[in-house]
């Protein structure tokens, strides 16, 4: 029998998943038997990636795309499609924060970056997979990697807190607009997890300790606890899931 949650058949595309949650959710699609396209910025990073996901057994290739050029953007897509045969999970998860501080010192040219990848290009990237799966006639499902920064006042963070916000919106609106075509879209909200990309808490002892403080079970995540969450959304088991922000938090956001 087949398992409830599970990815057979199905082809995934994963952006910024040269390493930590992005990478971690491509590992969990391919051990439960999808297809995989990972995509990042830099060709070094997302080969490694794909070589490192090979050695555990799951079906990849790797492509080079820089989320917030929309020709980039274009052009993955229809390498993906020509590559696998089609698609049927878009897992947004590039994004950048070059800002950390106060956020009326961050500058014009940081908060066009922030939006352009983590907002602008998530907002890109969706529309053109749901004029894919609207012209094929064929169902898809869209999952917007967010965070608990978009939900809740987030100093230090503000600008990409920001562009969360806007995640979550979208994710609501494209559920309602995109529905009636068979084509579901929720949203991820994590809370702190130890990447690369959270460095700057992840090692600031006094920062960690605040967040722990206030977290219900007592630590921050891992990013295959993430995965988890992406594999249920992009599963048939969320087969009547849509519009919802899934916050992984450890229940910071509730304390």
């Amino acid at each position: 029998m087949t398992p409830l949650i599970h990815m057979q058949d199905k082809v995934a595309l994963v952006t910024g998943a040269s390493r930590g949650i992005g990478e971690a959710i491509a590992l969990a699609y391919g051990r439960h038997g999808a297809r995989v396209a990972i995509s990042s910025r830099k060709r070094e990073g997302i080969d490694e990636a794909a070589a490192r996901l090979r050695e555990q057994g799951v079906q990849v290739e790797p492509f080079v795309c820089h989320a917030g050029k929309s020709e980039q953007i274009e052009a993955l897509l229809d390498d993906v499609v020509a590559r696998f045969g089609g698609l049927d999970v878009l897992v947004n998860n590039a994004a950048t924060n070059p800002h950390f501080g106060p956020m009326v010192t961050a500058d014009d040219a940081v908060f066009a970056k922030t939006f352009e990848v983590n907002a602008r290009g998530y907002w890109d990237m969706a529309r053109r997979c749901a004029d894919y799966w609207t012209g094929a006639e064929r169902p898809g499902a869209i999952i917007n990697v967010a965070s608990i920064a978009g939900l809740m006042g987030s100093p230090l963070q503000g600008v990409y807190a920001m562009t969360k916000a806007a995640v979550i919106s979208m994710t609501k609106t494209l559920a309602i607009e995109l529905g009636p075509s068979h084509i579901r879209v929720n949203a991820i909200a994590p809370g702190l997890v130890d990447t690369r990309f959270a460095s700057a808490i992840v090692h600031n002892q006094d920062l960690v300790d605040r967040v722990v403080a206030r977290t219900p079970l007592g630590r921050y995540a891992q990013p295959d606890e993430i995965a988890g969450a992406a594999l249920f959304l992009a599963s048939d088991a969320a087969s009547y899931v849509t519009g919802h922000t899934l916050v992984v938090d450890g229940g910071m956001t509730i304390a």
